[in-house]
């Protein structure tokens, strides 16, 4: 029986023994699974991090800056009489290229889809006279302003009860939609806003009676009621002031540096106010 009990006592320490070690091999095998699995895992998200390529190095290796803006904005982007793109943006964005030692391809698009197409890297960068707004930094980055502007009422020339914001009570005013101009026309209580696509719809339509007052830029309206002579006026001072800026894509910090750098240089030197002066035809205010 003694003999019994210790060959049994025996063979159940070996198993004692077996089971430990088979234990342990079983927890090192899954914690080596688990450890592979997340290396497996950093080793798949670091592709995809890399995918990601910086917008100034893009527009360095291809040798071209993609500009977005509307192409209908005369005078600061627009299609001249030899179907190419003039205006004061074109001028900007094509001195901005060839500081950077690239060229400037233009993409023209409506209003609305402008910051859509710059997320989805259909265009570098948008030079279309946007305002830089809080609600908008929540979307884009923002270039150092390279206009300083202001929004205005006008009105036809024979009204004269229209000359501040508190006027637009009661009265259909038109703007474009999506627009800063928006924002100041719905901020008057009682006021009936009229959306638009083209700046060129609503200014006809307050020519002919159908809108009191529109709501646009003081130098884009001082050039087009010179050289359309328009039957309209400016009937108020800036109620607004708006400084313009150029959109970027968020992420790309070297890229902003890089334009605002060659900004201030073309302020610098002159070249900024001779392009001013060329297209607006009077000093900038940005010196």
């Amino acid at each position: 029986m003694k003999r019994f009990y210790k060959i049994t006592i025996t063979l159940l320490l070996v198993l004692g023994i077996m089971l430990v070690f088979t234990g342990c091999s079983g927890s090192q095998e899954d914690s080596g699974k688990k450890e592979n699995k997340e290396v497996s895992q950093a080793d798949e998200k670091q592709p995809n991090e890399d995918k990601e390529v910086k917008t100034l190095d893009r527009v360095k290796e291809s040798g071209v800056l993609r500009v977005g803006f509307e192409g209908t904005y005369q005078p600061f982007n627009f299609l001249d009489d030899n179907n190419e793109y003039a205006g004061f943006d074109v001028d900007v964005a094509n001195e901005l290229a060839k500081r950077l030692g690239v060229k400037a391809e233009f993409t023209a698009t409506k209003w609305e889809s402008l910051i859509g197409g710059l997320k989805a890297d259909k265009f570098d960068a948008i030079i279309a006279q946007m305002t830089i707004t809080e609600e908008r930094k929540k979307s884009v980055d923002f270039t150092d302003p390279y206009v300083v502007t202001g929004s205005v009422l006008l009105t036809r020339e024979d009204t004269n009860d229209i000359t501040k914001l508190e006027d637009l009570k009661g009265k259909k005013v038109g703007v474009g939609g999506g627009t800063t101009f928006e924002e100041i026309a719905r901020s008057v209580e009682g006021s009936e806003v009229v959306l638009y696509k083209a700046v060129s719809d609503y200014i006809q339509d307050l020519v002919n009676g159908r809108l009191d007052v529109i709501i646009n830029d003081q130098l884009l309206m001082s050039y087009n009621i010179k050289e359309e002579g328009l039957p309209i006026k400016i009937a108020s001072d800036i109620v607004r002031k708006d400084e313009l800026g150029m959109a970027i894509k968020k992420g790309n910090p070297e890229f902003v540096q890089a334009l605002n750098e060659n900004l201030a240089a073309m302020v610098k030197d002159g070249t900024y106010a001779e392009i001013y002066k060329k297209w607006l035809g009077s000093e900038p205010l940005i010196k």
